[in-house]
């Protein structure tokens, strides 16, 4: 397929399926309340009313894609149903629509008929449609002799909002966070798309120079021996042995009168071997699709790059914890005791656990040099997440009931769907103990609570008694869906946070955060926290 890029407008505009076909997506009900008088400027005259009427009917009784003008205009309709776990807006149905629907070669249009606060999931969900890495080879795609691009010009795919009810119309600046949402899901796909051999440490961080350039930061990079002589044993020990060293990198956001102090953590192990982990117990086969192991970095750096763009009020800081899991002479092995940042020692058993390691040492300089009040690390962390939660839900965890269900409705408001996993350090982080080490780095018992216990080894750095809210994202399964990466964490990050937006769309749709709690000054609140 071409290159694409995608515009969201408030606006039908005139078009002819064809040449610009347009399928037309909405949960049976709200296409059961579009007028064709209005939608009629998308039909170029070759669909009458009666045909476009009797499309109407059959999508409110089959789940099936209606053709209204050959397969050039068509109304593509989202399930009735939708369980309290899935998101209202069907999100990830909206991604097979419009793949099912993607012309090749032709600008196009795809119409949402929804309500407003379903727009923002609905972008995002369009965007995972249309990846950008691709290395195929297409002949047909070669320019002729003598022309000066590499490469045919992109089609453009154009987004337009019919909203349902009395919703106000999209103002233009709605629409250019859609399309910096869109460009920040794609590109934070893209980067876990591509192979370690294009996008090792070096390449992520001229990725983050890029957003750093367009923001006007300068990011902060601490790398390879300096990282052990300031004490971060986690990330390099994980990286030591690469031929490009680890890194560790923030970008800060301190706009005039902020009050809080946030902090995303993200794990980017650029490729993970398992080190000797793999050539001990011949784990070869599980090895294909590592280079995804850097999607908890990935996408908060493409929701730090969204969320600045459109006017974040607080303190923000993305911290990235690279490093490539390699086999070397220099990797670290089993029975090794590292000393992290946070000057606890840990026995590793267990090379192919450490993208904890890497986020212990970047949630603890969090806390003790960026003084954030709020820690979040996202990060790839588990293979036991999606037995826990599933392929398309990321585990949650945190020291925190509040912010607990805000991650779930924020999971639920962007699409980047989550479900909390138990937070009870008192039954699980005994799974660390060593008799040589303040803690290992892998459990004693696999089928007791792998993902939460992963969890509260990062936790641990910090300690349990850790008065600051700190939450965890496991998106190990979500990451990705078959072979393509999703961009998974902008759109939750960007939602969780969107009380601190200067977007109007961000805020209305964002969980309220704990100074909108109650007038009682949160007490009631504050009886459901579970902390240690």
């Amino acid at each position: 397929m071409a290159a694409v890029k995608l515009k969201f407008s408030s606006v039908l505009s005139s078009s002819d399926p064809h040449t610009n076909p347009v399928v037309i997506i909405g949960i049976p009900k709200n296409l059961a309340k579009i007028n064709y008088h209005d939608i009629n400027v998308k039909f170029g005259a070759r669909v009458p009313e009666e045909i476009f009427h009797s499309a109407l009917t059959a999508v409110q009784s089959s789940p099936d894609v209606c053709p209204l003008y050959l397969n050039s205009a068509t109304l593509s309709p989202l399930p009735t149903k939708c369980s309290r776990h899935n998101a209202p807006s069907r999100s990830h149905a909206i991604t097979k629509c419009v793949r099912s629907a993607a012309v090749s070669g032709k600008d196009s249009f795809i119409v949402v008929a929804c309500e407003k606060q379903d727009v923002f999931p609905s972008a995002i969900a369009v965007a995972r449609a249309y990846p950008l890495y691709s290395k195929k080879t297409n002949l047909s795609n070669k320019v002729p002799a003598g022309s000066t691009s590499s490469e045919k010009s992109p089609v453009t795919v154009t987004v337009e909002y019919l909203l349902i009810g009395n919703a106000s119309p999209l103002t233009e600046e709605e629409c250019l966070m859609l399309e910096r949402a869109a460009e920040s899901v794609r590109t934070t796909a893209r980067i876990v798309d591509t192979p370690c051999n294009e996008m090792n440490t070096d390449h992520f961080l001229e990725e983050i120079s890029i957003v750093a350039k367009e923001l006007g930061i300068e990011p902060f990079v601490i790398r390879d021996k300096e990282l052990e002589n300031q004490g971060f044993g986690g990330i390099y020990g994980v990286g030591k042995a690469a031929l490009n060293p680890p890194a560790l990198a923030v970008l800060s956001h301190l706009p005039k009168g902020a009050t809080k102090t946030i902090a995303w953590v993200g794990k980017g192990i650029m490729y993970d071997t398992g080190k000797i982990h793999y050539f001990k117990y011949g784990l070869f086969t599980a090895m294909p699709g590592m280079k995804r192991d850097c999607g908890g970095a990935s996408g908060i750096l493409g929701a730090f790059r969204l969320a600045v763009l459109t006017g974040f009020k607080e303190n923000l800081h993305a911290v990235f914890c690279l490093a490539e899991n390699s086999v070397g002479p220099l990797s670290t092995r089993p029975d090794d005791i590292h000393t992290l940042y946070s000057g606890r020692t840990v026995e590793i058993n267990n090379t192919d656990a450490e993208g904890r390691l890497v986020l212990a040492d970047g949630v603890f300089y969090a806390h003790k040099d960026l003084k954030a009040d709020i820690i979040l690390d996202m990060a790839t962390l588990t293979g036991g997440q999606s037995v826990a939660t599933g392929k398309q839900h990321a585990a949650v965890l945190t020291n925190n009931a509040h912010w607990e269900n805000a991650m779930v409705n924020a999971g639920l408001v962007s699409g980047d769907l989550t479900f909390p996993i138990p937070f009870c350090p008192d039954f699980h982080f005994s799974e660390f103990n060593s008799a040589v080490a303040d803690m290992k780095n892998s459990v004693a018992d696999r089928s007791n609570a792998l993902s939460s216990c992963a969890g509260l080894f990062i936790l641990a750095h910090l300690g349990f008694d850790y008065p600051g809210v700190w939450m965890h994202v496991d998106m190990a399964a979500p990451v990705h869906c078959g072979e393509r990466a999703t961009g998974y964490g902008v759109g939750l990050l960007v939602s969780l946070f969107g009380r601190y937006s200067n977007s109007a769309l961000l805020q209305s749709i964002g969980p309220a955060i704990e100074e909108d709690i109650a007038e009682d000054g949160g007490e009631n609140e504050k009886k459901k926290m579970r902390l240690n």
